[in-house]
């Protein structure tokens, strides 16, 4: 067997395992890699995390995980009553936990005058931080013509401007004392595009931009930068949509069980390792649509053909358990 034979039977190999390991996964093949052999969530006893939107969702979740691991936090969101009860929560997960290890520190991530101010009550508070968790955003179910430039403006500020004003503060923090960890909450529909959700796609591959970019320019810092993307998650994310009228949510009464998406413990669970072991960008979503991921990326041709096939109506209905981005009662 000459050398060619040996190379081409080694790349036939490495592409039928991205074609079929996927199937019975439900994140990246890195973070199923790391999930097995990688350190686990308990590494990070200890850690300073601050979490913004922990009121709900993936960000409460992650605060469950984090508090079992024995880290301190800080949550943040508009919703005072909310993080109460997170915390409550919080402590009975881990019993080693005190009161005064889990700060609820109530921002509006918009309100970027209040970011110093908060930032500065957290190094009273523990001396220190060391991870920051941009987790607050609202998604978007809209029809691309129909989209006021406005819900454009107000998705930027909140998804991603309001993001990077808090990020660039407490980096200045982490440049001076030479460490730190960036997590950001992006999105599969950050690395491929999904239908009704123009805006919202646009803005989490902006987050893409800008943290790659900080994070190659500090290659071989002690900074870390872990992006985030989830598919489909059991949350209220979907109700609070943005549509394509300024100032309106989207209107969802789900009468049955979404098939394709995953639990928030799960995918906080899997965002722990990905924090544990600094990974860059990892991919958390049931198997069929993270196989849909993988053909788009890995395969573009073929994956563009088949989605063709498939249709938009079927694409919906992954993400939603609808036919009809109209079909909303």
């Amino acid at each position: 067997m000459d050398l060619l034979t040996i190379i081409g039977m080694i790349v036939i190999i490495y592409f039928l395992i991205y074609i079929i390991l996927p199937w019975f996964l439900d994140c990246d093949l890195c973070l199923a890699f790391y999930e097995k052999f990688g350190k686990p969530i308990s590494s990070l006893e200890g850690k300073i995390v601050w979490i913004t939107g922990a009121s709900s969702g993936i960000g409460e979740n992650l605060a469950y995980i984090l508090a079992k691991a024995g880290c301190k936090l800080i949550l943040s969101s508009r919703k005072e009553t909310k993080l109460e009860k997170v915390k409550t929560n919080c402590l009975q997960k881990n019993k080693n936990l005190k009161s005064s290890d889990i700060e609820v520190l109530v921002l509006d991530i918009l309100d970027i005058n209040k970011h110093e101010l908060a930032f500065n009550t957290i190094i009273a508070k523990f001396g220190r931080l060391d991870i920051l968790v941009n987790n607050a955003g609202r998604s978007q179910r809209a029809k691309w013509e129909n989209i006021e430039l406005s819900v454009d403006k107000e998705m930027f500020d909140l998804n991603v401007f309001s993001t990077i004003a808090l990020s660039r503060l407490v980096a200045k923090y982490f440049f001076q004392v030479n460490k730190g960890h960036f997590v950001i909450n992006s999105s599969i529909a950050g690395v491929t595009v999904v239908p009704f959700s123009a805006t919202y796609c646009a803005s989490k591959y902006s987050l893409h931009a800008y943290f790659e970019s900080l994070s190659m320019e500090k290659i071989n810092k002690n900074i870390s930068v872990t992006i985030v993307c989830p598919g489909p998650v059991e949350t209220n994310f979907l109700a609070e949509s943005f549509t394509e009228k300024s100032g309106e949510k989207y209107i969802v009464n789900e009468k049955e069980k979404p098939t394709h998406r995953m639990t928030a413990k799960r995918c906080a669970t899997l965002i722990g390792i990905a924090i544990a072991n600094k990974l860059s960008i990892v991919w958390i979503c049931k198997s069929i649509v993270l196989q849909m991921v993988y053909l788009r990326i890995y395969y573009p041709n073929i994956g563009t053909w088949i989605i063709k096939q498939l249709g938009t109506k079927f694409l919906h209905y992954l993400r939603d358990n609808k036919r009809n981005i109209e079909n909303n009662k």
